[in-house]
Formats: structure tokens, sequence, C-alpha cells
């Protein structure tokens, strides 16, 4: 057979333009633009625009390590002397703001004498090296050149401003001249340009700015630019080809930075019981059973979200916190049923999720994102099927192949509903093949259809609680990136429902939840002492729930390659990575959406 690729026609729909286009829309930022922020814009305008348009912020060592170090400086903020007062000049941490230029700075030390006044600023690095010497970074420049106009307009003069290097422990002076001024006035005009534009700057290309940028995961410079370089589009014929990797020169595809984190440090709390609270003390969040004793500390900082199962309750302050460090917290039911979150107030942009509900109304667009969507599902349950079942079955193989490669023909979400349920069915009908446990289990973990609602066995309860676990932490996910969770594609709105959830979940059921489910069972972290049956259904133990936790935990801290990027990653990394694709993909950055499929 030829390996030539077949297109995808994928018409345009009618009265629609592309994406990008459309996000060309003025916004309207705060009035006073800091000098730190000018600062970003030079260093990077992609950097600039997700910390100050979107008010994306994300701590690393770099930004610790330097907050550390203003600690000293920002301890005391001083009053400083008219301009008209000759009185020796030494003000630490003062902010002054620009009418004329509408920028506003907080400079770490004014010195001088009299009128005559210099900025001093304290960097965490080191400088550059220069011709005649240490040098200032063109960013730090135009930071001290913003110090130096607000300064200006309040009376001071100031011929001069010194940035501090705390790596080499050097003072570098920058002349206050004509092209410092032009420059700075360049830099503010341009940022603010960007800001009102609406449209995210590209990204870095092959910068060693990157490694160490604490937003490099949500800005996704190298992926971004790697996804996009594997499109060929015809914009007459509007025909998208969808290549597959290994159709591809080698030459085509140059290799992928592997820049964010193969794991997140932070850990999920978990809080199952009746009666328990969570409280606050200082930084440290305090499980409590109902006789008011601590069961449980977690530090504030090192948790990721909150879960909590059951009558549960949290109290203000702990509530307060939770909110303002951007910790969600999820609420399930004593079984396992995802209720709902609260969370902070999450991005300031909202033109993300004013294109997902435009598109959300494009036929068009559904049909391609959801047939996307579909395909990948039932080549990940054809996959594990074949990895993980005791004797794979050839002709339910094949046939799930042939209902995946129909995904991408279908002409309709009906259709595509149709092809996935009958992917269902000949997928959970081999699904007791997976579970490998002896005789005297057998009997509690046998399988024959799917059930819910409630469920009707062990290993629908299992597969039940595993499905509320995914569609929490990729509610949580597209939360975080800016969508609205509700509003999907493929899943339609309805009351009470995640819909964008759920389909970022959907290619990842057999790949997290699944495995979670088979793992407990076959290596006993869930036993038959951890389920009761009530009538006809299947409820679990405390301790069965435990051990599901677990497995599901472990599953999400697993590491795996990354089908299109080639680096090695956990699932709680990859979600994240796939919901910013499809946002880049929905904004018109990029024009495909790479799916998450194991090889």
């Amino acid at each position: 057979m030829s390996a030539e690729p077949k297109p995808i026609t994928v018409p345009l729909p009618e009265k629609a333009t592309p994406a990008k286009a459309t996000l060309n829309r003025p916004t309207v930022p705060p009035d006073y633009l800091p000098a730190r922020m000018v600062n970003e814009f030079v260093y990077c305008p992609r950097l600039f625009y997700y910390e100050w348009v979107e008010g994306a912020f994300v701590h690393s060592a770099d930004t610790i390590d330097g907050a550390h170090k203003h600690k000293r400086v920002d301890k005391q903020a001083d009053a400083l002397p008219p301009p008209d007062d000759e009185a020796p000049v030494a003000a630490r941490s003062v902010t002054l703001s620009s009418e004329a230029h509408h920028v506003i700075a907080k400079i770490d030390l004014v010195e001088g004498d009299g009128t005559t006044v210099t900025p001093v600023d304290y960097k965490k690095g080191a400088p550059r090296e220069g011709d005649e010497g240490p040098d200032a970074w063109p960013a730090d420049r135009v930071q001290v050149g913003v110090q130096a106009l607000v300064l200006q307009e309040s009376g001071y003069t100031c011929r001069e401003a010194v940035l501090y290097y705390a790596k080499t422990k050097q003072r570098v002076r920058v002349p206050v001249d004509a092209d410092l001024l032009a420059e700075t006035l360049a830099a503010i005009r341009n940022a603010k340009a960007t800001a009102e534009g609406g449209v995210v700057p590209p990204p870095l290309i092959d910068s060693p700015k990157c490694p160490r940028c604490s937003l490099v995961g949500i800005c996704l410079p190298d992926e971004t630019a790697f996804v996009e370089a594997r499109r060929t589009f015809d914009d007459e014929t509007a025909q998208l080809w969808l290549i597959e990797p290994e159709a591809r020169p080698e030459a085509e595809e140059p290799p992928v930075r592997k820049l964010v984190p193969a794991r997140d440090d932070l850990r999920p709390l978990y809080v199952a019981g009746q009666g328990m609270s969570v409280g606050k003390s200082g930084d440290v969040l305090r499980v409590k059973n109902r006789d008011r004793k601590v069961v449980q500390d977690a530090r504030l900082f090192e948790t990721s979200q909150v879960n909590l199962f059951g009558n549960v309750s949290v109290t203000t302050p702990a509530l307060q916190a939770l909110c303002a460090a951007e910790k969600p917290i999820a609420y399930f039911s004593g079984g396992g049923w995802f209720y709902g979150m609260t969370q902070g107030l999450g991005l300031r942009n909202a033109f993300l999720r004013a294109e997902q509900f435009r598109l959300a109304a494009e036929p068009t667009f559904c049909r391609r994102v959801a047939s996307v969507i579909v395909g990948a599902k039932i080549r990940n349950q054809r996959t594990f099927l074949n990895r993980n079942h005791v004797e794979p079955p050839r002709q339910a193989l094949v046939r799930m192949k042939a209902l995946a490669d129909a995904a991408a023909r279908a002409s309709a979400l009906d259709e595509l509903l149709g092809i996935e349920g009958m992917a269902a069915r000949i997928y959970f009908q081999h699904f007791a093949g997976l579970i490998k446990v002896d005789d005297e289990a057998l009997s509690t973990f046998s399988f024959e259809h799917r059930n819910r609602r409630p469920p009707r066995d062990a290993v629908n309860a299992l597969l039940s609680l595993a499905y509320s676990l995914l569609a929490k932490d990729l509610t949580i996910v597209a939360a975080s990136v800016g969508f609205d969770p509700f509003w999907g594609f493929y899943h339609q709105p309805r009351y009470g429902r995640p819909a964008l959830a759920l389909d970022l979940m959907e290619m990842f059921r057999p790949l997290v939840a699944d495995s979670a489910v088979i793992s407990a069972i076959n290596t006993g972290m869930v036993e038959p002492k951890d389920f009761v049956r009530v009538g006809a259904s299947v409820s679990m133990q405390p301790s069965g729930r435990k051990g599901l936790l677990r497995a599901y935990e472990q599953r999400l801290d697993a590491l795996v390659t990354h089908p299109v990027f080639d680096y090695r990653v956990s699932y709680r990394r990859v979600f994240e990575i796939q919901a910013r694709l499809l946002a880049r993909f929905i904004t018109g950055e990029i024009h495909e959406w790479p799916t998450f499929e194991t090889r």
C-alpha cells in the first residue's frame, strides 16, 4: 500500500472567519503599565502577554529566589523627600507613577543629593558581558528607563540609573540620555499595543530564554511551533492534511526540547469520612475528625487541590486561603459522584472563552473536533486491549480499527455517537479478559457489561469512581487554562455536566481510568472485602475507595512518552499539555490539534 497521506476535506463553515482574525479584538488593560511588565515585554512579548493580559503566573526556583532577595528591599517603604529639598536622599521601595505615559514603577532604592537622584534596581542574576566590561541587559535598561521617566515627571533630575546584579555583586550604571528615553518610550508604546491587540505574540524559536522561564508550561513554545510546522494547508480548497508521523520526512521535524517538568511536585489532598473538617493553621491545612482531633496536616503550598467525599466541611479561612492560592476544592458524594468545585478567579482573559462559545455554535468545527476525539479514544481502547488482554481478540481489534477510521469520515455528531457506542460495546465485551485474579476473587470481580447509576457489580463501581476522578481533574485543567468547562464541542451542553472536560477526558478513559481500575484489581489494592452489596447495587467500603485512589494517583504520576513530542512526562502534565494545545487550536495559533495516543 502507498504511504501517501490522504487529505481530509474540511470546508470552512459559512459566515465564519479564521479564529486568528476574530481574536484581534481590542482589550482594555489596566490604566498603568508597571515598569516590571515593560521589562517582561522586551525580554519576551509572549511572556508579557500571558502575565499582563491573562494574569498567568507560576513560581519557579528563580522567581522564588528573586523574591527572597527583594525582601530586604521591600521590607520598609520610605517617603521620598520633595524635589526642592536639598537633603541627602536614600529612600527604599518607592512607588511613583507617570500621568503622561500611564506607567508606574516601584523603585528598590532612590539615592542622591538635593534634586538630583539615581534609581537603583536590584537584579538576581549577572550582567551581560559587553565590549567594555559588564553591561545592562536590554530588558533591564528599559525598566530603569521607566523609573527615570517617573522620577523626572515628579520633578527630580535623573542623569543615570544603577542596576545591582546580586550574582556577581556588581553595579552597572546606565546613562539616562535621549537614547534610553526613546528606547523606553518605544517599549511602552509597543507593550500597550500588544496588550490592547488581543492576540498572543508568537513563541520564541529555539530560544535560550525558554528553559528557565517559569511560564514555559503555559507557553509551550517548542510544542506550538512543532505542531504548526507539521501542517500542510491549502488555502484555496481548505484541505487539512493529517499526516501520520511515520510518513513525514525526518528533516521536517526538528526535535522538541523537553522544557516542561516531567512531574508536578504538588499533591492532591483527599478527605473522606462523615463529620470530617478541613481548617487552616498558618500555611498548613489541618484535617480533623468529628471528635475535633487532628488526623492529617498538609502544607498549603505543597497541595494542588482538595477533594472532599461525603459530609466534609471546610472552614472559611481555609476556603479563602485555597481560593487566593488558586487551589480548587472538588466535592464528591460519599459514593464518588462528582458534584462540582470551588476555585479562585482564575485567568482574567475572557477571549479564549469567547472563541470557545463562538466555535461551539459552528457544526462543522464541532464535528471536526469530535471526530478527532472519538478516533483517538477508540485507538487507545484498542491499544489497551491489545496490550493487556489475556488473549487479545483479533476480530475485535480489526473491528475497532475500522471504527476509528470511520470516525475520521463521519459527517455529523449523531454518526460519531453511533460509532463511539459500537466501539464501546466491543471494548467492554472483552473487558473481563483484562482482569487477572485467582478463582476466589473472580466471583467478586466478574464483569459482563458496563452499567452505572447505581453500579451493579464491583468492577462497575470502580469504573464509575475512576471516571468521576478523571472528570474532576479535566474540569480543573480546563478551568486553569481559561476554558469554560461546561461548554463542549462533542458533548453538548447539559445542566450540571462539564461537557468540555468530558471531551478532553475521552482519549484518557482507557489509558488512565480503566488502567487504574485494572491495576487496582490485579495487584490487590482492592479486595473482595472492600465491596458491599445493597439490593441490586454494589458500593465500596472506605478501604476500597482508598485503594482505587492510590492506583489512580500512581497512574497520574506514571511517566509516559508523548507520541507527538517524544519526551517523557507524567499523565498529569499530559492533561495540561493537551488542554493548552486545544486552546492554541481554538484561537488559531495552530491549525491542528494533536491527540494523545499510545504507541
